[in-house]
């Protein structure tokens, strides 16, 4: 998806998202599934309209209330796309409307002028997930913040909503991977159509395979097996390419293991959200990984993982 910053003035978009909103909302899909904590989409992963639809309604969200959450203007889009009882993951997160208005304007206080660069956008079944930039200033992909929001959709209203951050690094990277948190590098060998629904879903069943060989088994020969040795690699802990990942996991550091418990797939980009192994449901998230599969091999990875 292409970056997309909310530059609208305030009549232009009292104009065109209540339009928007009123469209959308009539013509939202009525099959999803139930509010609560569930970890998989229950609808039809390959309903393109529906998933159309959402996407939509998300980033109207995006662009007619980050800028001023506390505005009436505000409160009344996320009353139209936010079910009163939605639940909002997280310690003494509030329900409804208020616990996203509320996130997004701890945003703002955190980072002074913030303004949300949608970075890469998913919609799967009933799931939506955005990649994005609490940023400072949009032309710099290196300040501010990088978040993944993840929303389930019923009737046209959000019911259910997570939420990662963490602070984008600053500074010269001891791996010397000078890759920003965003960017999208890969380029295939030759020009490929687009990915059909049916290659969507055998791409998040592979890359949801590999990530939990990896992090949950702990067994480093899917290394050689799913991912390109020279994949593009968007968290600068570690270097370009899988000879880093190889080194790390034969080393002995231990770690608690961690599997995917919701995943979804749009275009190239499989996206994976992860708990720790025996987690209960509406316990934390501890990341959120997108990798790019193309031709049967992992191309190109990001992450958002929360300092807590």
């Amino acid at each position: 998806m292409s970056p997309f910053t909310p530059g609208i003035t305030r009549a232009t978009a009292l104009v065109a998202g209540a339009a928007l909103v009123g469209v959308l909302v009539v013509a939202a899909p009525a099959d999803a599934s139930p509010t609560g904590a569930s970890t998989a989409t229950a609808v039809d992963r390959q309903d393109v309209g529906a998933e159309e639809v959402n996407a939509c309604l998300i980033r109207t969200l995006f662009a007619t209330t980050f800028t001023d959450p506390d505005s009436p203007f505000a409160r009344a889009i996320a009353g139209q796309l936010v079910a009163p009882d939605a639940v909002t993951h997280g310690s003494g997160s509030a329900s409804g409307p208020e616990g996203l208005l509320t996130q997004f304007a701890a945003d703002r206080d955190r980072i002074p002028g913030a303004q949300a660069v949608i970075k890469h956008l998913a919609s799967d079944g009933d799931l939506v997930a955005v990649h994005w930039q609490i940023a400072p200033d949009p032309s710099d992909e290196r300040r501010g913040d990088a978040a993944v929001d993840l929303f389930r959709l019923r009737d046209g209203k959000i019911v259910e909503h997570w939420s990662l951050d963490q602070a984008i690094p600053t500074g010269t990277p001891a791996s010397g991977n000078t890759n920003t948190m965003f960017s999208d590098l890969y380029r295939p060998s030759r020009p490929t159509a687009p990915p059909t629904e049916q290659q969507e879903e055998k791409n998040r069943l592979f890359a949801v395979s590999a990530y939990d060989t990896l992090f949950r088994d702990k067994d480093v020969s899917i290394l050689d097996r799913a991912f390109d040795p020279a994949y593009l690699q968007h968290n600068s802990v570690a270097p370009n390419g899988t000879a880093a990942l190889k080194q790390f996991f034969s080393s002995g550091v231990q770690f608690p293991a961690q599997q995917s418990v919701i995943s979804l797939s749009d275009g190239d980009i499989v996206w994976t959200f992860s708990q720790a192994v025996g987690a209960k449901p509406d316990d934390r998230l501890l990341a959120s990984d997108l990798f790019r599969v193309d031709g049967g091999l992992i191309r190109e990875h990001w992450d958002v993982v929360p300092a807590s």
